[in-house]
C-alpha cells in the first residue's frame, strides 16, 4: 500500500546554506580594493609611474581572489534548496577557499621570480612614490582586514527545523536515517568559516607585503640598501606561501572527506557501545557544514537494540545533523 505523506521523513540538507554577513562585508571589501585598484592604475598612467601601476595591477590578483569567495557565498545561498546537492551546498564555500588560496600561492610565486630577477639584475627604484603607494596600499588593507574581522562575528543563523526519524525492521538488519539536533555553537561556525577566512588571509597578506616595502624601501632612501627590496620580497612570499599551504591542506582535506574530527569518532563510538554488547563494525563521519557532521555507521550486537534506542545515545552530539544507522544480529553468536 502506497504511503501518502512522507513529509515526517523528510528534510532539509541546507546545512550551512552561505553566511549573510560575511557575504557582505567581502563584496564591501572587493569594492573598496577595485576602487584602490583602479585609482593607482589611472593615476600610474598619467603619472608614468611604473610603482602605481605594478601595485594596481598586484592589488587586481586580490579583487579576483575575494570575488570568489563573496561569488562562493551567493551561489551557496541561491542554491541551498537544491537536491542536487546531497548534503548542502556548504562545500562550495569550501571550493572558493581552495581556489583563493591556489591564487595565493600562484601570487607568491610571481613574487619570488620576480625578486629573484632584481637580485640577478637590479633595477633603478624610484624611493619616494614607491613609499607613499606602499602606504596606501597597508591603510587600505588595514581597513579591508578591520571590515572582514568585524564579518566573523556576524551570528550564523541555521535552517535546520526538522528532525527525521525513518526506520524498518528486517530479520538481521534495521536502517535508520536521521538525527538532526541543530543547535551547534554559533562560535564554531564561525571559526571554522573557510571562505571568509580565505578572504582574510588575502588581505592580511597584501598588508603584510606593504609592511615589509616600506622598510625595504625605507632602507634603499635613507641608507642605502637597494638590495633589501628583493629580499624583502623573497621574505613576504616565503609567508604568503606558508599561509597558502594552511589554507590548501585544510580546505583539500574537506573537499575530499578526509577531514575526520578524531574526538568526534571516539564519542561517537563511546555512545553507541556503551551497554557492552553494540559494536560499531563500520563509522564514517565527515563534514557538511562549519560545524555540522554526517554520519554512517553498522552496528553489530548479541541482542540488537531498536535504531531509535541508538539514535537516542547519540542526542547529545549536537553536531550530527546527518546520522544513517544499520543494526545487525551478531550471526551464529560469533561476534567479539
Amino acid at each position: 500500500m502506497a504511503i501518502h505523506d512522507l513529509s515526517h521523513f523528510r528534510h532539509s540538507h541546507a546545512y550551512d546554506p552561505g553566511n549573510r554577513g560575511a557575504e557582505r562585508r567581502t563584496w564591501i571589501v572587493v569594492a573598496i580594493t577595485a576602487t584602490c585598484m583602479v585609482a593607482e592604475i589611472i593615476a600610474g598612467w598619467l603619472t608614468g609611474s611604473m610603482a602605481l601601476l605594478a601595485d594596481g595591477w598586484h592589488m587586481a590578483t586580490h579583487v579576483v581572489a575575494l570575488s570568489i569567495a563573496g561569488l562562493a557565498y551567493v551561489l551557496a545561498r541561491r542554491w541551498s534548496k537544491d537536491e542536487r546537492f546531497a548534503f548542502g551546498t556548504w562545500k562550495i564555500e569550501v571550493l572558493g577557499a581552495f581556489s583563493s588560496a591556489l591564487l595565493l600561492a600562484v601570487v607568491a610565486l610571481l613574487m619570488v621570480v620576480e625578486s629573484v630577477r632584481r637580485l640577478v639584475a637590479p633595477e633603478a627604484i624610484d624611493f619616494g612614490p614607491a613609499l607613499v603607494v606602499a602606504a596606501i596600499g597597508l591603510v587600505v588593507n588595514l581597513v579591508c582586514a578591520l571590515v572582514l574581522g568585524h564579518g566573523g562575528h556576524e551570528g550564523h543563523r541555521g535552517h535546520h527545523d526538522h528532525e527525521h526519524d525513518d526506520h524498518s525492521d528486517h530479520d538481521h538488519a534495521d536502517h535508520d536515517h536521521g538525527q538532526h539536533d541543530h543547535h551547534a555553537h554559533a562560535h564554531h561556525s564561525r571559526k571554522h568559516d573557510m571562505n571568509l577566512r580565505s578572504a582574510y588571509v588575502h588581505v592580511l597578506a597584501d598588508a603584510f607585503t606593504s609592511v615589509l616595502a616600506i622598510a625595504a624601501l625605507g632602507a634603499g632612501l635613507w641608507l642605502g640598501w637597494t638590495w633589501m627590496d628583493p629580499v624583502m620580497g623573497l621574505v613576504g612570499a616565503g609567508v604568503i606561501v606558508s599561509w597558502s599551504q594552511g589554507l590548501l591542506k585544510e580546505s583539500s582535506r574537506v573537499l575530499l572527506d578526509r577531514d575526520s574530527d578524531g574526538a568526534l569518532t571516539e564519542r561517537i563510538r563511546g555512545a553507541i557501545q556503551c551497554d557492552g554488547d553494540a559494536e560499531i563494525a563500520d563509522l564514517h563521519v565527515w563534514r557538511v557544514g562549519r560545524a555540522s557532521h554526517a554520519a554512517v555507521m553498522t552496528v553489530v550486537a548479541h541482542r540488537p537494540l531498536d535504531p531509535e534506542a541508538y539514535r537516542a545515545r547519540l542526542k547529545p552530539i549536537h553536531s550530527l545533523m546527518h546520522v544513517s544507522i544499520e543494526v545487525n544480529r551478531c550471526p551464529h553468536g560469533d561476534c567479539p
